[in-house]
């Protein structure tokens, strides 16, 4: 029993901090509604979360061709907020592929995926 509990302590800084992503609704943030945002997102970050970088694409299935449309991701005021405006057709399926990566993270990102109709989130 003693092993265990000094092999967990010696694990536990391997476990400590994170990188996450979260989508959010966009009416929740006045900001993001001023800035016709689709797609409101929130990360954190244990180590710095001020280097985190997010990116995006679209990706969509338009008259049978699949395309993908790199987005302009937009720095909301609040630290960690990102909001992403419609940038892709109103025809076709579309998702958005957004990550977040942390040089503080080398061996780590997060990823979500959001199924969006016409203007909302599913």
């Amino acid at each position: 029993m003693r092993k265990l509990l000094i092999a967990a302590i010696l694990a536990a800084p391997l476990f400590a901090g994170g990188l996450t992503l979260q989508v959010d609704d966009p009416r929740s943030n006045r900001e993001a509604i001023a800035k016709n945002a689709v797609i409101v997102a929130h990360i954190t970050a244990c180590h710095s979360p001020e280097k985190t970088t997010v990116t995006a694409v679209a990706e969509g299935m338009v008259d049978g061709q699949r395309q993908s449309i790199p987005l302009k991701v937009i720095n909301l005021s609040e630290p960690g907020a990102f909001a992403i405006s419609r940038q892709w057709p109103q025809q076709g399926t579309w998702t958005v592929k957004m990550t977040a990566t942390n040089p503080d993270y080398p061996n780590y990102a997060n990823s979500i995926v959001v199924p969006l109709k016409p203007d909302t989130l599913n």
